[in-house]
């Protein structure tokens, strides 16, 4: 197992270099100048080659490239003076916010993170127990009522669920707070009843999701041939249901968790834009907007390495419950 873990970790390297080359570089072929919009409508020649030297867009992409890329490890200096030194591990400076990028991230990261974790647990428990539910009742009522909620469910939008459930949660009826973000430090109540309605709704199509997923992996695992033969051995259906059939579906469940955990990690883009919440998604929104470069990379980047960790957490995991795996 641990040569394994190297073995990935290694690989998840090569990968997030990869990333890092092909996002600077997509990030680099906008047409938009940062330094044109940093300068304002009123900008002189002279004005903007200081401000490009300042900015280091003076220097060719590999350049500024390696520069990025070695500021992780060892601090950048910009060439302008105007910017303070950025410590090791430096993703660079927000010429647009006047800030580093690095502390921006890691302001936006708990909003994303409570919005995250939160509906990860609500969708898990309903979805997972509405899926064992609709298979344990194959064919009857439960199953197609399930089966058919979680369709419309799955067809609904994010865009059109959130207001509606603003409309119907909060400015209609006042049964639930206006959604924000309050630190759980800070205030443990706010915090969950500002992000009720947020996981609510992230949760619906999420929970729907993993209904269905759950659902099919089950059924598939009960017409397997060893639960056939612990059935003509005399075991009871529900210690068939749950020691056999629940642990093969595991698999699947454990490994599209893992890639929608680290999807949503690096920024619920549409559901943080709908209610306002200021995370990572809704930074990145705004960075494309600004022309933040540095803040689109840094964005990127956290999202890439997220996916890849939780890839890794998932293989590992998945070795641990499939024996067959594990020997491998």
């Amino acid at each position: 197992m641990l040569r394994f873990l190297v073995r990935r970790s290694l690989g998840a390297l090569v990968i997030l270099l990869i990333i890092s080359m092909i996002t600077f570089a997509l990030f680099f072929a906008i047409p938009a100048d940062p330094a044109r919009l940093y300068c304002g409508k009123v900008c002189s020649p002279e004005n903007l080659v200081l401000i490009k030297h300042s900015m280091g867009l003076d220097q060719s992409v590999p350049m500024q490239y390696w520069n990025w890329l070695s500021g992780i490890f060892v601090g950048h200096t910009y060439p302008g003076g105007d910017v303070p030194h950025c410590d090791a591990p430096c993703f660079g400076w927000s010429f647009v916010k006047k800030d580093m990028v690095l502390d921006t991230l890691m302001d936006r990261f708990p909003t994303t993170l409570s919005l995250t974790v939160g509906s990860a647990v609500v969708f898990l428990v309903f979805g997972i127990g509405t899926g064992m539910l609709a298979a344990h009742k194959q064919g009857k009522a439960a199953d197609k009522i399930a089966s058919a909620a979680s369709l419309v469910a799955t067809s609904m939008q994010i865009y059109v669920a959130g207001p509606l459930a603003l409309w119907a949660l909060v400015y209609s009826t006042d049964l639930l707070d206006l959604p924000t973000y309050v630190p759980i430090t800070e205030d443990p109540i706010g915090w969950f009843t500002g992000l009720l309605v947020p996981w609510i709704v992230l949760s619906l199509i999420w929970t729907a999701n993993y209904t269905r997923m759950t659902r099919s992996s089950m059924v598939e695992q009960l017409t397997e041939d060893y639960v056939r033969t612990a059935r003509a051995k005399g075991m009871s259906g529900t210690s068939v249901f749950m020691r056999y059939a629940w642990r093969g579906a595991m698999g699947t469940i454990v490994t599209v968790f893992g890639i929608d955990l680290g999807v949503l990690l690096g920024g619920a883009i549409i559901t943080e834009s709908t209610f306002g919440l200021h995370g990572l998604g809704e930074l990145a929104i705004r960075s494309f907007i600004d022309s933040d470069l540095s803040m689109l990379v840094g964005v990127t980047m956290v999202a890439a390495t997220f996916i890849v960790i939780f890839n890794i957490v998932v293989d590992a995991v998945y070795a641990l419950i499939d024996p067959r795996i594990r020997l491998a």
